[in-house]
């Protein structure tokens, strides 16, 4: 029996096989859990669908964050197939590519907008669709970074985006800790992924962390999967609220 044998959930944010969702969703499936994927448009879906499907998932829906019906949908249609759920995985974060090249301080309002809504309010969001399925003992995390809390060349507004959905986990989980509901954050080093392309410099960021990390390496899929699967199951029975560090110890490491 897998650690996560007959535990129902989702996962919202796969891009392709090199997503940090994808390494989450992988270990989960390894540890027994059943898991339903969402695609952002028909373009992802074909990226999404197959992988999905390698897994065994017969849930694969459509989801835009920012469009509450269509996130109402997703998890009514959960409710409809297997009544409760164990576990959300909020993998989910956009900005404008110029607002992340422009300096800082030339956001734009509408790029900051985007920014907070997709990256931080689709939690929330996320949460209060989950909370009506949700099992007592159920778990949801999301994926941050450490750019929440330093300012890291080129990440600019999804800095700020980032603390946001920190602060959010921390309110989330002092108002669903009472249903028994955990929520977590998993602070991931820099990883290669769709998502990542967007950010400048970010080769410089991995050979940086190689060099001033504890380890003196990045992170792998792999290993941002298993501390995830580590706080969606019940071996973090006592822990919410937290931003979780899986960086190799860069962001307790000397400038």
């Amino acid at each position: 029996m897998g650690l996560m044998a007959g535990k129902r959930g989702i996962i919202v944010g796969v891009a392709n096989n090199k997503s940090i969702a994808w390494g989450v969703a992988q270990q989960l499936k390894e540890a027994g859990a059943e898991i339903a994927f969402t695609y952002l448009n028909e373009a992802l879906e074909k990226r999404v669908r197959p992988l999905a499907e390698s897994l065994g998932s017969e849930i694969i829906l459509p989801c835009d964050v920012q469009d509450e019906a269509q996130l109402e949908t997703v998890f009514a249609e959960l409710e409809k197939r297997w009544g409760k759920i164990d576990f959300v995985v909020h993998a989910v974060a956009f900005a404008n590519r110029e607002d992340l090249k422009n300096p800082f301080s030339q956001t734009s309002r509408a790029g900051f907008q985007l920014a907070l809504d997709i990256s931080a309010y689709s939690l929330i969001s996320m949460t209060r669709a989950a909370m009506p399925i949700m099992n007592e003992g159920g778990s949801i995390i999301t994926m941050t970074y450490l750019g929440a809390m330093r300012a890291i060349p080129g990440y600019n507004i999804m800095g700020v985006a980032k603390a946001a959905l920190e602060a959010s986990v921390r309110y989330l989980a002092a108002e669903v800790g009472e249903q028994g509901v955990r929520v977590n954050a998993i602070s991931a080093g820099p990883i290669k992924t769709l998502a990542a392309s967007g950010v400048g410099n970010f080769n410089e960021k991995l050979r940086v962390m190689e060099k001033r990390s504890p380890l003196k390496r990045t992170v792998s899929q792999e290993e941002v999967g298993k501390a995830s699967l580590y706080l969606l199951s019940d071996l973090a029975s006592g822990v919410t609220g937290e931003v979780h560090y899986v960086d190799g110890g860069f962001s307790i490491a000397e400038g």
